[in-house]
């Protein structure tokens, strides 16, 4: 059985009314107290009902919980709960079976820092927890991550994430890999993100509100700036919702791609979607037709062109012709 985030917040909603000895909880009262607690997490959560009541104080009666000493208190048709002791609660429990594999999981996550320059206290961490709750590590690695750790200046990444996390302007010097000559800016940095294997710091100039993004790999050097810190109100997790990759052109507006699918491919789409907005149109025989609602750029020509002839652009014009314009550049590079 595992342990989610709502199981997590009910288990300690409970557990506050079982050590309250100032009042009287019901089966009721219990169920209440669940349910606020889920709605303050999440207003749109429905809550549970008396049975998911019931297993929760089953489970954490468990030994596969933490075993709580529990009172049950009939009075009439009533039955009131509360621990046997004043001086219980769940979290000065010993971690149990449940948390430990919770525990290993996030272990596995963790190790993909290992080795990355400043993270070094993900190693001291990660082995820090494996004496602390005797967790073995000498077994095989189970899990990979798709990254490139040849990249050059992926070593930048500790000092950028410190710029950022402390607000830090930088002076960047940074060299185009179609320029000779290196250029120095003031740069207020502020997001990380990763795409296709490379690294990106995105961040402002001053003068400008626009962001932009630089490539770690073509960074020269940086230092910081004693200058005040332009602080950033954006969402980035909104601000790249319709972003395939890294780029959204300036003065660019969000547009419909609708694409054909040959049946071959249909199976792939389907099941790794292109985007968080693809949305089903239609399908027969000719094949499978599908449409996206991004911000054209180059990193969506590129995947799109990625798959080749079982992947037709339909809408917008202005795509498809880009697109093959770019195949007939290509076809020259063979006759």
């Amino acid at each position: 059985m595992s342990i989610t985030k709502n199981a997590l917040i009910r288990y300690h909603a409970l557990d506050k009314c079982f050590s309250n000895f100032g009042r009287k909880f019901s089966n009721e009262d219990l169920l209440k107290a669940c349910n606020n607690a889920l709605y303050d997490y999440n207003f749109t959560n429905e809550g549970i009902k008396r049975r998911q009541l019931f297993e929760d104080i089953k489970f954490m009666e468990s030994s596969q919980g933490w075993e709580i000493p529990l009172q049950r208190n009939k009075e009439g048709r009533n039955v009131y709960y509360r621990y046997e002791t004043k001086d219980f609660t769940i979290n000065n429990q010993p971690i149990n079976d449940f948390e430990i594999e919770k525990l290993k999981s996030a272990l596995l996550v963790l190790s993909r820092f290992k080795g990355m320059p400043q993270f070094e206290w993900v190693n001291e961490l990660i082995l820090k927890l494996q004496q602390a709750f005797d967790i073995d590590s000498s077994k095989k690695e189970i899990i990979s991550f798709d990254a490139n750790e040849y990249l050059k200046n992926i070593h930048l990444i500790g000092d950028l994430f410190n710029a950022i996390i402390y607000q830090k302007v930088l002076e960047l010097e940074y060299l185009k890999f179609d320029n000779q000559d290196s250029k120095t800016f003031e740069f207020h940095p502020y997001y990380l993100k990763q795409y296709n294997n490379r690294w990106f710091i995105i961040g402002r100039f001053p003068k400008y509100e626009n962001l932009t993004h630089f490539a770690l790999d073509r960074i020269v050097q940086f230092k910081e700036m004693n200058v005040e810190y332009i602080i950033s109100t954006i969402d980035f997790n909104e601000y790249f919702e319709d972003v395939i990759g890294i780029s959204k052109p300036k003065g660019a507006v969000m547009e419909k791609v609708i694409l054909l699918a040959t049946n071959t491919l249909k199976p792939y789409i389907i099941t790794k979607p292109l985007h968080g907005s693809q949305k089903k149109i239609s399908e027969d025989q000719n094949g499978y037709c599908f449409s996206l609602d991004v911000f054209i750029n180059f990193e969506l020509e590129n995947l799109l062109l990625s798959y080749g002839e079982t992947l037709k652009i339909m809408e917008p014009k202005s795509l498809q012709e880009t697109i093959k314009n770019r195949l007939l550049k290509n076809l020259e590079n063979y006759l």
